[in-house]
């Protein structure tokens, strides 16, 4: 079996609507999402030759998830007052809605569902949201068999 491995960086923000806790209120993290792929065959011929994907391929499509969510308010679709919505829009910020709960958790299956329909043979996701606490998302090894 063969794995390659690549990560990329954002900063953000985000809230946990219904939280009983701290992380109910707007914070921020330095999120790491490390993205892994497998395979048990390597490329033939052509120029990818002797590789499972073209590393370029990969991180491009890492990269890009990470690019767009840098920087920005992160927060599950109706938990946010239209108005409220709208006031942060109207003065210029940048806000994601997205259909789950901005967990680690739910970021860690959200991103590697993303990136297998982008047809890269994943393994797992694993998205930190600090240095020493991260949350891993991957098939067993009977559905990612290749």
């Amino acid at each position: 079996m063969y794995i390659l491995k690549t990560t990329a960086a954002f900063d953000s923000a985000h809230f946990l609507s219904g939280y009983d806790g701290k992380c109910a209120n707007i914070h921020g993290h330095h999120w790491v999402i490390e993205a892994k792929i497998q395979g048990t065959k390597l490329q033939a011929g052509g120029c990818e030759q002797g590789m499972l994907i073209d590393f370029g391929r990969f991180k491009k499509s890492v990269r890009a998830l990470a690019d767009k969510f840098d920087h920005v308010l992160i927060y599950e679709c109706n938990t946010l007052k239209p108005q409220t919505e709208e006031a942060l829009r109207s003065e210029g910020f940048k806000i994601v809605p997205i259909p789950i709960r901005p967990t680690a958790e739910n970021f860690a299956e959200y991103f590697f569902n993303i990136l297998a329909d982008e047809g890269l043979p994943m393994m797992s996701v694993a998205v930190y949201e600090t240095p020493d606490n991260c949350a891993v998302y991957e098939k067993t090894l009977e559905e990612r068999i290749v």
